[in-house]
């Protein structure tokens, strides 16, 4: 059973870990939004499924979003109670060191747990789920700007097109009305109308441009200004689309594969997401260590002295595992030991901070 200190500190983290989570959603949220804003002006997602790509992405970016709010979160906690003198108090009446232990490992272990199951399962399945909402949406005609029922420019050409209905899927037409223009190569202005008794819509195997393909009805094509026009019946007719942009700068093939793949790909992508995805569970451990030497301070230090500190830490921290992943991803490292090594050189500088903050000091020049 928790103690009513250990129900109260860990009221305080809680508190502290989840405003700071929510602050940080906000602005993390901020970034993937332009992001993904970028995308859909450039066409390589619809606007449609913008908002179903932006929630997956987050999902996705929780396993870095998490350990950096439970750092900061469990920093401004410990410190506001320190600098109130609540933990001088609590010293004072007999509180050791394993009493502020208990509620912050507690706290450690849930936020490890919720780290650990995003990191490796979660957050790769979030960014295989938001490629499969993109290309489906690609391959849809509803995606493409079209609406059953009402007249609709038509995307990147220069004409309308009408349908008395669709299917579900926004890939199987009724009946069909398309007209646009175009100038031959006299400088003279066609219109071309056409009708159909159904349609579909395909992509090439590229996946790049998008077709209507028209079944059963009549083409004209009508010169303006005179009267030479000309009327087809067909059988199919298709009609191009407005094609697909794709943006594959920020594509990770290997983000994307389950942890179980990764191990039995062996290859340095793999490798290196391999490390990243551990590395969160483990860095959030460490993390935490590293929360309770730097969280204490005097009622009169500076209130952000310690935060700042405390954020310099952590960036130098995240960036030296980053420059590991990256010189594996390179073939430069061929091991992950070095990056396990800097998890446990923090991790028990941390401990030696807090025990050489615990441990009762000696009188110097005390009486034999």
């Amino acid at each position: 059973m928790l103690s009513i200190l250990d129900r109260y500190f860990l009221r305080e983290l809680a508190y502290g870990v989840i405003a700071t989570a929510v602050v940080l959603l906000v602005i993390f949220a901020g970034g993937a939004f332009a992001t993904v804003l970028q995308k859909v002006a450039n066409g390589s997602i619809q606007p449609s499924v913008m908002f179903e790509v932006l929630g997956l992405q987050m999902v996705d970016l929780l396993s870095t979003l998490l350990p950096m709010s439970a750092f900061l979160g469990t920093l401004i906690a410990l410190g506001r109670m320190y600098r109130e003198s609540e933990m001088h108090v609590l010293a004072s009446s007999g509180m050791g060191p394993r009493g502020m232990l208990r509620p912050v490992a507690i706290l450690t272990v849930i936020a490890t747990l919720v780290v650990g199951t995003v990191a490796l399962w979660l957050g790769p399945l979030s960014a295989r789920t938001a490629d499969q909402v993109i290309a489906a949406a690609n391959k849809s005609v509803i995606a493409a700007g079209l609406d059953a029922g009402r007249f609709t420019e038509l995307p990147g050409k220069g004409g309308i097109i009408f349908v008395d209905s669709l299917s579900r899927d926004g890939t199987v037409l009724g009946k069909t009305f398309l007209a646009s223009d175009h100038t031959d190569s006299a400088g003279n202005v066609q219109v071309r109308v056409v009708n159909a008794k159904s349609g579909r819509m395909y992509q090439e195997s590229d996946g790049q441009n998008r077709f209507l393909a028209l079944y059963d009805g009549w083409q004209f094509e009508i010169p303006l200004g005179s009267d030479n026009w000309r009327r087809m019946k067909y059988e199919r007719n298709d009609a191009s689309l407005s094609s697909i942009t794709d943006d594959d700068s920020d594509t990770d093939p290997a983000h994307e594969s389950t942890t179980l793949d990764l191990f039995k790909a062996r290859d340095a992508d793999s490798l290196g997401e391999l490390v990243s995805r551990f590395a969160a569970p483990v860095s959030t451990v460490v993390l935490m260590m590293m929360v309770l030497p730097m969280s204490r301070q005097a009622p009169r230090d500076a209130r952000y002295g310690r935060l700042l500190i405390a954020v310099l830490a952590y960036f130098i921290y995240v960036i030296w595992q980053l420059i590991a992943r990256a010189q594996i991803i390179k073939e430069h490292l061929h091991t992950s030991i070095p990056i396990w090594i800097l998890h446990a050189i923090v991790f028990a500088v941390a401990v030696w901070f807090f025990w050489r903050q615990n441990t009762a000091r000696r009188v110097k020049g005390a009486a034999a």
